[in-house]
């Protein structure tokens, strides 16, 4: 029991802190996309403290935290598109961070889990480009567009986090922090 109350704290301390990091950002358009300052880091752990299943649902509410905070609503969508890019661009691409636990226990798994789920929430953010926005593309083609544009701000958001996780591990802080 204690355990599970201790997980629980810990999960909602680092689902707080990203949320904190991710108003610590470089807006990147109209239409949303960010870099932020390691806000992925503390999701990332929690994925890699306990593991892919136990992180999907706080990677998710996590996503749902972003549309808020992003006034997604206010964004003069159409139904269609809104409950679309609900579900691609924040349900789903933020429940992608929980990949970051899936190669936890391998050589270099931490970092490499981390890369995963950063490609995999620029596949989902690539996707609603492709399918959701093509109306707002600059170029006729929307598969220039999608990469174009989300590729600005998750290439760096994939080298900033990957750079924080590394830095943790190669410090032993994971290790330290917290012994799931």
């Amino acid at each position: 029991m204690k355990k599970s109350i201790e997980k629980i704290c810990v999960t909602a301390i680092m689902i707080a802190i990203s949320s904190v990091l991710s108003m610590i950002k470089i807006p990147m358009g109209p239409l949303g996309g960010s870099i932020t300052l390691l806000s992925m880091v503390p999701v990332s752990l929690i994925g890699i403290w306990y593991g892919f299943g136990y992180a999907i649902l706080p990677c998710v509410m996590y996503g749902g935290i972003q549309m808020f905070l992003d006034g997604f609503f206010g964004w003069g969508l159409t139904p269609a598109v809104l409950i679309g890019s609900m579900f691609l661009d924040y349900l789903l691409a933020f429940g992608c961070i929980s990949f970051s636990g899936v190669l936890r226990k391998i050589k270099n798994g931490r970092v490499l889990g981390v890369v995963l789920a950063c490609v995999l929430r620029f596949v989902c953010h690539f996707i609603s480009g492709i399918i959701l926005f093509r109306s707002f593309e600059v170029f006729n083609n929307p598969w220039i567009w999608s990469i174009c544009y989300n590729g600005s701000f998750m290439l760096p958001e994939l080298i900033i986090t990957t750079i924080g996780i590394l830095a943790l591990d190669k410090t032993g802080i994971i290790d330290r922090m917290i012994k799931p």
